[in-house]
């Protein structure tokens, strides 16, 4: 089987740089469209199933791509929900600098070690736990494609795992707004990485660099 994993479309606070964690934040009018045209690009192509976060950035571009696919309505998966940032949701990169220099330094150069701070604040490792509990489980019920609409740590996380890399490694991936990627996963084997990232079918196709991610 494999997973078609779709990052959410852009939201103001992506261009601001600030952290929205588990904040239910909306799409800006880019992101509305950016998750318009990777159901557009997905037309047709039969899933299994088509999945979510519960956070409605997610959930936008999951709907968008089940009406395009006739995948019926997106299932809801808590474990793919986006990292709690605990005490950064809502505040700025620059305001987080200012008031956490050090973690926030940890964060962008030992990101494995980093649990934030606040009340509900997550690590990666948590994270990853229940990310990838959630996508066994579909593999265990599905056999065929089945749709990821989730975010930015979530789904790297996922890549950390599925291509056996250390969480250390966090920072080496950069997944635009509603970009794509594809995992492979067949029982006995490892996973195998066919796609990863792809936006190609954005506004700026022909645009190879990708704006500094500032919060998550």
């Amino acid at each position: 089987m494999r997973f078609f994993i779709v990052r959410h479309g852009e939201t103001l606070w992506n261009t601001e740089g600030r952290f929205q964690g588990q904040r239910d934040t909306e799409l800006d009018e880019r992101g509305i469209r950016q998750s318009e045209r990777v159901a557009e690009y997905l037309a047709g192509h039969k899933f299994d199933a088509v999945t979510s976060s519960p956070l409605k950035r997610a959930l936008f571009a999951a709907e968008r791509i089940a009406e395009t696919c006739g995948a019926g309505s997106p299932e809801i998966i808590p474990g793919f929900t986006e990292i709690n940032h605990g005490d950064w949701e809502g505040l700025l990169s620059s305001e987080v600098k200012l008031r956490w220099p050090d973690l926030m330094e940890m964060w962008h150069t030992a990101p494995h070690t980093v649990i934030m701070p606040g009340t509900g604040g997550e690590s990666l490792r948590a994270v990853q736990i229940r990310a990838v509990a959630s996508a066994a489980e579909l593999a265990e019920k599905y056999s065929g494609d089945v749709c990821i609409a989730a975010h930015d740590a979530v789904i790297k996380a996922l890549m950390c795992h599925f291509l056996n890399a250390p969480l250390s490694s966090f920072w080496s991936f950069q997944i635009a707004n509603c970009g794509l990627s594809i995992v492979e996963v067949t029982e006995g084997r490892p996973p195998r990485m066919s796609l990863m990232g792809d936006a190609h079918y954005l506004d700026g196709g022909g645009n190879f660099s990708l704006p500094e991610q500032k919060g998550l």
